[in-house]
């Protein structure tokens, strides 16, 4: 936690907070008294770094006094009230923050109640949220969007408000020490149009977030004169989690990677711990701040404030099945989103990267397909996660028993060695791969989809077959989407262009035949051609192709006889034959039809081309 502006203060009561025996030191008081009396005795800090460490350790032991209601009151000299804070009166600050109720107003009178409520309630003197003028900021640049949102970076001219005055009796604000203070603004959509329930979950986490360290600090709201949208003023962090996997990934030792999902499970048990609902954990809105540790991000105003109520809103991989289907959020659906967090902190990549968020990829969630575990994947870590990704959120633990068990496999993992935490014969070797990807795949958005199964989960067979797919299997509107499908190797140009004869031709007169051929001269004298057609069976000639090309791209094998190779074929296109049918343009035909298929084997990967007219 960050205390100070000072790393040296910051440290030393992060230090004073570990050698605190909790057993013998068991309230907020007795904790105080000792950790004050370790920093007056510390010979390496100078009486200024003393001083500056006692009073962030002050402001510390208020907050948890007011935050839990405990500990020695006192009567305040100003407004005769027994208050708990040492440094201030929580009183005189509500009663500062009330007189100025009538020199500000939002134009809405939802979120003009909304931080009133808040203020009568405030917790410390930097934990207030407000409405602030939008003539505060200065030097406005766009950032990015995210989500529904735009985001913005901006300077607040005054800053936030830091302490109470006791002499002239008022809040200080950050901008009155000569601090500059660098915020982000994210917009707002449709606040207008937002319901009762929008406005209760807002006021809930917006105390949230100024109640718990964990949480990245909401400073309040804003709006732009010109379109009149609201924005939330928020603390600036560093960098997301995605990114910081990205940079970091190869590097991080496992007791790293704990330290991280611990971070984040402890911020998720503050949400719950407050009959809260998160509702759109991502690595998107996990946030960094360098000398700290992180933070959860996007607590409330979760989507566009208007959304259906048959829809839902979330990064689809981290969204639970039951929430897919359109069963109520609940707090297990926070622990599923977990579980994706903890494979995209093993792996470095987040979930099913290579995949479209559609409704083939939702109705893969919805039965059971999950990402591949890493291998190096340490066993306990591993069994927590699939236990957290169970389809049945019953099976889900609970955040306490989830921070529990994360805790104790922590302990367990201290004294271990990366490659002692490994299972016998697996690699530890998690190196990041460069994975092609689409951006707008990692944002938050609104999907709504119907006519899906009940959750299950996935056999040990299904996984296997799903997983053996290189790519997602994708048939493109467009030829030139097919690009998008690949890493580009050598092989996909001859595949591009057997598609765009297809569309010149239409597949007619045996066209693609020719070109098939004319392209088995490219290739190596040691590469495998397999033409059989009408190899199946009697019973499977009952199987369904699609009409137009399909292509398959499978790990490419030293030992792929026909058989095996028709085999593993046929078992793909039973367990897909159903992803066809949602293709509109893609009709099945029911009646016996004759089929075969051609494979290149062509620089580590087999293609798989299917057609079921061509070949006839």
């Amino acid at each position: 936690m960050s205390y100070s502006n000072n790393q040296l203060v910051n440290a030393t009561i992060n230090r004073v907070h570990a050698l605190t025996d909790y057993k013998i030191h068991n309230d907020l008081d007795k904790q105080y008294e000792f950790q004050k009396k370790t920093i007056l005795a510390d010979v390496t800090l100078t009486d200024n770094e003393k001083s500056e460490a006692m009073k962030a350790l002050l402001r510390s032991y208020d907050l948890g006094k007011i935050t839990y209601n405990v500990g020695k009151r006192r009567i305040c000299e100003n407004c005769d009230q027994e208050c708990l804070a040492t440094s201030y009166c929580e009183y005189c600050v509500r009663n500062y923050l009330k007189e100025n109720f009538s020199n500000w107003a939002s134009g809405n009178d939802n979120i003009d109640n909304l931080i009133k409520e808040f203020q009568m309630n405030a917790f410390i003197p930097d934990k207030i949220p407000e409405w602030i003028p939008y003539n505060k900021f200065q030097n406005i640049k766009y950032l990015t969007k995210g989500g529904c949102s735009e985001i913005y970076i901006a300077d607040w001219i005054d800053g936030g408000y830091i302490e109470w005055d006791s002499e002239k009796k008022e809040l200080k604000r950050f901008g009155e020490f000569g601090f500059k203070q660098t915020v982000i603004l994210k917009r707002l959509e449709n606040v207008e149009s937002a319901n009762q329930r929008w406005f209760e979950e807002a006021k809930s986490h917006l105390t949230i977030s100024n109640k718990w360290p964990d949480i990245v600090q909401c400073f309040g709201l804003t709006q732009e004169p010109l379109n009149r949208n609201y924005m939330l003023v928020m603390n600036k962090m560093d960098m997301d989690l995605r990114k910081y996997l990205q940079q970091n990934h190869n590097q991080l030792s496992w007791k790293e990677r704990m330290q991280i999902i611990i971070s984040i499970i402890l911020a998720l048990t503050r949400i719950h711990k407050e009959n809260a609902i998160h509702r759109d954990l991502h690595s998107g809105n996990i946030l960094f701040k360098k000398g700290e540790r992180f933070f959860i991000s996007d607590l409330g105003f979760c989507g566009p404030a208007d959304k259906s109520l048959k829809s839902i809103y979330g990064n689809l991989p981290y969204v639970a099945p039951e929430v897919i289907v359109g069963k109520e959020t609940t707090s297990k659906s926070d622990i599923y989103s977990i579980a994706m967090l903890m494979w995209e902190i093993s792996s470095g990549q987040p979930p099913f990267i290579n995949y479209e968020h559609n409704y083939d990829l939702a109705m893969n969630i919805v039965n059971g397909i999950r990402p591949k575990i890493v291998s190096g994947t340490p066993l306990e870590y591993k069994n927590l996660m699939k236990q957290c990704w169970d389809a049945d959120p019953s099976i889900r633990p609970d955040i306490d028993t989830l921070w529990t068990k994360i805790n104790e496999i922590n302990i367990l993992y201290q004294n271990k060695s990366d490659e002692s935490l490994t299972q016998p014969g697996e690699n530890n070797n998690l190196k990041l791969e460069n994975f092609t990807s689409n951006s707008k795949l990692f944002t938050s958005k609104v999907h709504q989809f119907e006519n899906l199964p009940e959750p299950r989960n996935a056999t040990e067979e299904e996984l296997e077959v799903f997983h053996s797919r290189l790519y997602d299997f994708y048939i493109p509107n467009n030829i030139n989407d097919f690009d998008k499908l690949s890493n580009q190797k050598d092989g996909t140009s001859k595949i591009n262009s057997i598609f765009e004869d297809v569309q010149k031709n239409d597949c007619k007169g045996g066209v693609i035949q020719k070109q098939i051929k004319k392209y088995q001269v490219n290739f190596d004298d040691e590469d495998e051609v397999h033409n059989s057609p009408n190899l199946h069976s009697e019973e499977q000639d009952k199987l369904a192709i699609p009409d137009g090309i399909i292509v398959f791209l499978l790990p490419s094998s030293t030992a792929y006889s026909t058989q095996v190779l028709y085999k593993n074929l046929v078992q793909k296109l039973n367990n897909t034959q159903k992803y066809f049918v949602r293709y509109q343009s893609k009709i099945f035909i029911s009646s016996k039809i004759s089929w075969s298929y051609k494979v290149y084997a062509q620089k580590g990967i087999l293609y798989v081309v299917l057609d079921d007219k061509c070949f006839i």
